[in-house]
């Protein structure tokens, strides 16, 4: 396998000098040395894939240097736009590398949601005339793929990819980390809003490990899932989802989210807390990371997000992170008309022998509709 100071060290000696994304699992010892060694205006995780084309167009613009961008495959479809429609050399020209991992990769075991997208992935830089080059371990001379990269760049005048094969990057442990003195995990929090629902709520949880959590914990207390809905995509998506159900139910419904997928799309906040819909309560578990990619920070606890939802238009907000005061305030928020917001700030992490949902995404989507009696 490839070391990521390797690479690193390769970006630089060919002036490749600012980096951002979102982090993907397949890349996250390359993000995390980024973290370790680059300052702060070096090294942005943006909001979402598209912010942070914006951003390496900003930087070009600056310094006319090459910037990199890096994100999971998944994300490609919030980069398109600013991909096509400001960096292509069409429009504005700028020169920029894309790194992408590649999840889903045909023959490669993975997850529903990245099967689809691993397939089209290479059609999809194709029909955008991306360019792009295959990385995986078999590659030696790393210096030459880089330089070769950085001169197509140079040539084309606007963006090339380096589509990033699972098991490429050795492993990276990270010097500097953030920690959080919150004493609840995520889970934790999760199982004492379960403790105090009477069965009847719609949860729509987002991806990674909320959605695999809460999946466990229904099974470990003999409740199924047909009162769910496991976002295992969509990343930033799942208040608008949670939105949709709820206008057109009379059921309570709760969304169960993540700080990383609220900022991803926070705009979805002040259309929620404008819908003036009341049986909507908007759980963010914030544990300031990306936590199921790697555990790269948010900017989540640098964020009041009780304030931002309160000048969004919800007519309730909560922010707490002692586990003692959780179920007496979300009983008292049970009784409240919504929108609701609260926060509950966590350690990140989760357990090690966390398992994935047994049932596919289409009988999840049938159990649900099932329940909500769209036969």
């Amino acid at each position: 396998m490839i070391a990521v100071s390797t690479i690193f060290e390769c970006f630089k000696k060919f002036e490749v000098n600012f980096f951002t994304g979102v982090p993907d699992s397949l890349l996250k010892y390359f993000c995390a040395y980024l973290s370790d060694n680059l300052r702060d205006k070096e090294h942005i995780i943006a909001a979402n894939e598209g912010a942070a084309v914006a951003l390496a167009t900003g930087y070009h613009l600056a310094t006319g240097k090459i910037p990199l961008v890096y994100l999971q495959n998944s994300g490609l479809g919030n980069a398109i736009n600013p991909l096509i429609s400001l960096a292509d050399k069409e429009v504005y020209g700028i020169p920029l590398i894309l790194m992408i991992g590649w999840r889903g990769e045909p023959g490669v075991k993975d997850e529903p949601q990245h099967i689809k997208q691993g397939r089209v992935q290479n059609a999809l830089l194709d029909a955008m005339e991306i360019p792009y080059r295959i990385l995986d371990a078999t590659v030696s001379d790393i210096e030459s793929f880089i330089e070769s990269i950085v001169n197509l760049v140079k040539a084309k005048g606007a963006p090339v990819a380096i589509v990033v094969r699972s098991n490429t990057f050795d492993s990276y442990k990270r010097i500097k980390k953030e920690e959080s003195n919150y004493e609840m995990m995520r889970e934790e929090a999760i199982a004492t809003i379960l403790d105090c629902l009477n069965g009847n709520e719609i949860i729509v949880s987002t991806t990674g490990y909320t959605s695999r959590e809460l999946f466990e914990l229904r099974v470990a207390r003999g409740q199924g899932n047909r009162n769910d809905f496991l976002t295992v995509g969509s990343m930033g998506h799942t208040s608008q989802i949670a939105l949709g159900i709820a206008i057109n139910s009379a059921r309570k419904v709760l969304c169960l989210d993540g700080d990383g997928s609220l900022i991803m799309h926070m705009g979805s906040l002040a259309v929620t807390g404008n819908s003036k819909v009341e049986n909507l309560i908007h759980v963010v578990l914030n544990n300031g990371a990306h936590d199921s990619v790697g555990g790269q920070p948010t900017v989540g606890f640098q964020i009041n997000l009780k304030e931002i939802a309160h000048a969004c238009g919800f007519a309730h907000t909560f922010s707490l992170s002692e586990k003692s005061e959780l179920a007496t305030t979300f009983k008292s928020i049970l009784s409240l008309k919504g929108p609701v917001f609260l926060e509950i700030r966590t350690k990140k992490g989760a357990r090690a022998d966390l398992g994935r949902p047994t049932k596919s995404p289409g009988e999840n989507k049938s159990n649900l509709m099932n329940t909500l009696g769209i036969r």
